[in-house]
This record gives structure tokens, C-alpha cells and sequence, in this order.
């Protein structure tokens, strides 16, 4: 995770809350988070940056539309991420 860019690290997150997302879903939750327009050219490398980590995987639901899910190795580093945090943020 340390390797990661904090948008990715939220991608991670969002793809880990929603079930088989497909991309613009996931740019619809960013955007309602950061408050302003996620473009394509970011979303989709993005996301390919993650498949080629093998944090998520990308399906296909239609000729048109995939689907991204989180793979084991991505929850484990999202577990590891949240422990880490937590030695400095108290709930």
C-alpha cells in the first residue's frame, strides 16, 4: 500500500464497500467524495494500475461494461492499512 497514491488507496476503499462496481459507479462515489468531477483519463489508469498490482480484478459483465472486485491480496493490504492506522487515529 505504500506504493500507492491516496486515490488509489480510495478506489480500493469504494471497490471494497460495493458489490462487482462497475467504473462509473465507482467515479459516482469519488465524486460525491471529493466533491468535484473524477475524469476518465484518471479513473481508468488508475483502476489498470490496480488489476496490474493484482490488488483488484476486472471482470466483464457486458461487451460495454466491467466489473472491478477487490482480490484477497487487496483486502489483506486494506486489513494492514487499517491497523496502521489505527496505532495513530484512536475511534
Amino acid at each position: 500500500m505504500y506504493d500507492l497514491t491516496g486515490f488509489q488507496r480510495d478506489l480500493l476503499y469504494v471497490i471494497a464497500g460495493l458489490d462487482e462496481p462497475h467504473g462509473l459507479a465507482i467515479k459516482e462515489e469519488l465524486e460525491n467524495y471529493y466533491e468535484s468531477e473524477v475524469n476518465h483519463g484518471r479513473l481508468y489508469p488508475n483502476l489498470d494500475t490496480l488489476v496490474e498490482k493484482a490488488l483488484i480484478e476486472k471482470g466483464e459483465r457486458d461487451r460495454r461494461t466491467n466489473f472491478y472486485t477487490l482480490t484477497k491480496r487487496g483486502q489483506r493490504e486494506l486489513d494492514a492499512r487499517q491497523e496502521w492506522e489505527a496505532q495513530y487515529v484512536s475511534a
